[in-house]
């Protein structure tokens, strides 16, 4: 467990009679993005508020660098940051006066406070902004004090809940780019609802249903958890969809426009082949033929399913 960052050891919680989350199991053991993946409600921000000493578990421990969170939180926080859903600041202080308390409460020696928040302004970029009121900052800035407030003591664990929650475009880019240079030096663990942001940020994701880690592992092996069923293949000559349904292998075919088809088939390998050697011998001018990526939508799906039944 001391080779651990944080340690989630048969975590579980209830609210009065419902059980929000059962039986969690979580262990990193080195740097990098770590995604909490879920619907709303899924049960991610009660994992991450327990992670962070915030909420009291019905059962089970945490541990963050073997120090038990339940039993030791004063020592444990020592060593995390945290970002709630909404960012804890203070609108009638100034971003600097905001860091300087924020450093207080971490117990930071006061020798060290002005140039931990000189610092982590420059890092998170709103240096420029140190005299400016909280208040009066667009909610991107916002989110960049409050990832700084989580930063400003340089712990091993960062926590973020949500963190691109009701930003714009652009300032998901920042916060997104932003997260990714804090995770070069220490470690983030980050909940969303937001496929597109494992997709963009996670080396490794979780995704929690009702409560329940169905899922574990790389984005890879998340992308590829259902085995495609079909080709999208391209033939400026092609024959009639009848014909491309009487190759061997074949199940189904969908013409999509512009020369290109969806082929479902049995096996892979035997509908390539035989749709290459027809292309070939018949003329059809096959200009392309991919086996189909499955969306992250479509194996969301299918995990979510997969717990109900």
């Amino acid at each position: 467990m001391e080779n651990s960052i944080i340690k989630v050891v048969n975590l579980s919680h209830r609210y009065s009679v419902q059980w929000a989350i059962k039986d969690i199991n979580l262990d990193i053991k080195k740097n990098g993005i770590y995604g909490l993946l879920g619907a709303n409600g899924a049960g991610k921000s009660t994992i991450m508020n327990i992670m962070c000493g915030v909420l009291k578990q019905t059962g089970g421990d945490v541990y963050i660098r073997g120090i038990s969170m339940l039993n030791d939180p004063i020592n444990a926080k020592r060593f995390l940051g945290f970002l709630p859903q909404k960012p804890p600041v203070l609108s009638e202080l100034t971003v600097e006066e905001y860091l300087n308390y924020a450093a207080n409460l971490r117990l930071m020696d006061s020798n060290d406070i002005d140039d931990a928040v000189t610092e982590v302004m420059e890092k998170v970029g709103i240096g420029h902004f140190r005299r400016r009121l909280i208040g009066n900052l667009s909610g991107g800035y916002q989110q960049r004090v409050g990832i700084a407030q989580a930063i400003i003591h340089k712990p091993a664990l960062v926590v973020l809940d949500e963190p691109t929650n009701g930003l714009d475009p652009n300032q998901i880019l920042e916060v997104r780019n932003l997260i990714r240079e804090i995770a070069e030096e220490r470690t983030v663990v980050l909940s969303t609802h937001i496929l597109q942001e494992v997709q963009a940020l996670c080396d490794h994701i979780w995704m929690i249903n009702h409560g329940d880690v169905v899922f574990s592992g790389s984005i890879v092996d998340f992308d590829n958890y259902i085995i495609p069923e079909s080709l999208l293949v391209t033939m400026i000559g092609a024959p009639s969809i009848d014909e491309l349904k009487n190759i061997a292998g074949v199940v189904e075919v969908t013409e999509l426009g512009n020369y290109r088809y969806k082929v479902k088939f049995e096996s892979a390998q035997e509908a390539t082949e035989r749709i290459v050697e027809m292309s070939v011998a018949k003329g059809w001018r096959l200009t392309e033929i991919i086996q189909e990526k499955n969306s992250l939508e479509a194996i969301f799906t299918e995990l979510s399913n997969k717990n109900n039944l």
